[in-house]
């Protein structure tokens, strides 16, 4: 136990809820959650700005043991900080967040990380059992008894048309590399500063293909490529105004399917591009929480963007949500609070003679030799 003369001091970042009768404590500056109760609450509210317990100590009712072990507990599970250690990180990023908290910040740190289920026959037993305690929503909604207007055929459809009503999600890949040339002009339609707009005093704003809130443009891209002519395998951060590559780590073997858990299939991509926001950059013009949305908008106009582009090259893109966040972010070495992933896309090559998107193969499981 901390000497009597540590001070102590609630954490910023705390919101409490209850979950299956249960008050919960949850840190979203540090992922951590705790079961609270009628002392947890009590010493939350005493150690409103920095305090010595030794006050507390003296004139509680409750065993000066009981209110140590609480402390001791509450500090390291971060909903404490105590004089005499470090501060998270994270709590010192999230305090960037000041404008946005509680409801920014405890939205990112509650959705990231989700477990997936990797086992495909898992997946469809819960599945059905899902069907079993709940009707499947409606895939649209319908009005009866209002006026209605039939809209005319629709004219011949053009290239962009086709582009549109060819995309799809691709789970299979060609062996082919895809070539330089392919992968630089996806990039390019992508993710590439195209114009600047003079914003006087604010300086220039980088207009791209897709749109972004008050051309902020918080995302960043980096790109695991895995197989594409000329260039070397490895973790790449995409420059948007020199259109290049810079390298910030190796791409171990098996990292695009570390990096999207319950999808292999991904794993035989030519390269996969993590997108990931920079909030501050938004934060910065928006100063309220409703900003966050823009941001994860965002993310989804590029990730069209780039299917769409990829669709009109020939190639086989994809996208996902379903990511490990915490892994990625250290592979890419940011902190997840005030740069962190968001988004995955990325394009393979198509298989020879298949023009629509197959869910992969299975493979059949190798049994052990016997020695």
């Amino acid at each position: 136990m901390p000497a009597v003369q540590t001070r102590f001091r609630r954490s910023p970042h705390i919101v409490s809820y209850w979950s299956g009768g249960t008050l919960v404590f949850h840190n979203f500056a540090t992922g951590h959650r705790v079961a609270g109760s009628a002392l947890t609450i009590g010493l939350l509210d005493y150690f409103d700005e920095w305090r010595s317990a030794a006050p507390l100590l003296a004139r509680s009712t409750i065993p000066s043991g009981q209110i140590k072990a609480a402390l001791r507990k509450l500090v390291r599970v971060s909903m404490l900080h105590a004089s005499n250690s470090h501060l998270p990180a994270t709590e010192t990023a999230m305090a960037r967040w000041s404008d946005w908290n509680p409801a920014a910040g405890f939205f990112h740190d509650a959705t990231k990380d989700t477990r997936y289920e990797r086992n495909p026959k898992k997946v469809l037993a819960f599945l059905r059992a899902r069907l079993r305690s709940r009707p499947v929503p409606p895939k649209t909604k319908t009005y009866a008894g209002v006026d209605k207007v039939t809209l005319p055929p629709v004219p011949a459809r053009g290239v962009f048309s086709q582009v549109l009503l060819s995309r799809r999600t691709w789970r299979r890949f060609g062996t082919a590399p895809m070539s330089t040339t392919a992968f630089s002009a996806l990039m390019d339609l992508t993710f590439r500063a195209q114009q600047f707009l003079d914003l006087g005093a604010f300086g220039p704003a980088m207009l791209r293909t897709s749109p972004s809130a008050g051309a902020c443009n918080p995302l960043e891209a980096y790109v695991i490529v895995r197989r594409v002519t000329g260039v070397p395998t490895g973790i790449y951060h995409y420059a948007p105004l020199k259109h290049e590559l810079a390298r910030v780590n190796n791409a171990r073997r098996g990292v695009i399917e570390r990096h999207l858990p319950g999808q292999s299939w991904y794993g035989e991509a030519s390269f996969v591009v993590l997108m990931t926001a920079i909030f501050g950059r938004t934060g910065w013009k928006y100063p309220f929480p409703r900003a966050y949305r823009t941001v994860l908008l965002e993310a989804g106009h590029f990730c069209q963007t780039f299917c769409l582009a990829a669709t009109a090259l020939g190639l086989a893109p994809f996208c996902s949500a379903a990511l490990a966040d915490s892994t990625i972010e250290r592979d890419l070495g940011i902190d997840g609070v005030n740069e962190s992933v968001v988004y995955a896309c990325g394009a393979g090559t198509r298989p020879p003679s298949v023009d629509a998107a197959p869910w992969p193969k299975r493979q059949p499981r190798r049994r052990a030799s016997r020695r």
